[in-house]
């Protein structure tokens, strides 16, 4: 939040102030992670944006079932509202996400029936991705990219009933554009190269949006 800051605005005691306010927040005290309970287990580090994802299901949270991938690369998170976490409904969510991010070499998953059913392993192997499984129900033991899915989770099971697909969009829109602790980038620069825009952008004074002037009548 504060990297998140100072890219935009500045003023006396940000940092302060920023750490005050989060220490106010319930919704953010309730879903910060606990300190690891086992050693960490370092993946090695991908050469670059979505090599290697990892990915599992959270919920159900007031009835509501979410699919979380992570690059581990960008630290990048989809979520994915599930009305069904068979195997049929897990492939049919990832040929989507292949089609806007591309395939991944390696594909990170607990040993859950979706993924270790023959139809997963074939459709996996058939697009050249190699599938490996973690450890399951020892999160704090696989590595930075699962403390990320494990942050995920926690975050949506404080989400409050309503609109889940507006609630998780804004959660997304702010993980996507807050710097990471851990890369000191956003998941978006990481990911596509550029910093997203949104709101705060409209705070800077020298800030103009494209205006598309037209040549002429259209035929």
């Amino acid at each position: 939040m504060k990297g998140l800051a100072r890219s935009y605005v500045w003023w006396p005691s940000m940092d302060a102030d920023i750490t005050e306010w989060v220490g106010r927040c319930q919704p953010c005290q309730e879903s910060r992670s606990d300190p690891p309970t086992a050693p960490v287990r370092e993946w090695e580090r991908p050469q670059g944006p979505w090599s290697r994802i990892h990915i599992d299901f959270a919920g159900p949270f007031h009835g509501q079932t979410f699919m979380v991938v992570v690059d581990a690369f960008s630290k990048w998170l989809e979520i994915k509202l599930m009305k069904a976490t068979t195997t049929d409904a897990t492939i049919r969510e990832l040929r989507q996400l292949f089609a806007t991010h591309g395939l991944p070499d390696i594909l990170v998953s607990d040993n859950g029936p979706q993924f270790t059913a023959t139809q997963f392993e074939g459709y996996l192997a058939g697009l050249g991705i190699r599938h490996v499984l973690s450890a399951p129900f020892h999160p704090a033991s696989n590595g930075q990219a699962e403390r990320f899915v494990r942050s995920a989770k926690e975050a949506l099971s404080r989400l409050s009933p309503g609109d889940w697909q507006e609630r998780v969009d804004k959660f997304l829109i702010a993980q996507h554009s807050t710097p990471c602790t851990a890369t000191g980038r956003s998941p978006a620069e990481l990911l596509m190269g550029r910093k997203l825009r949104g709101i705060l952008n409209r705070l800077n004074p020298n800030y103009s949006p494209e205006v598309f002037k037209g040549g002429g009548e259209e035929t």
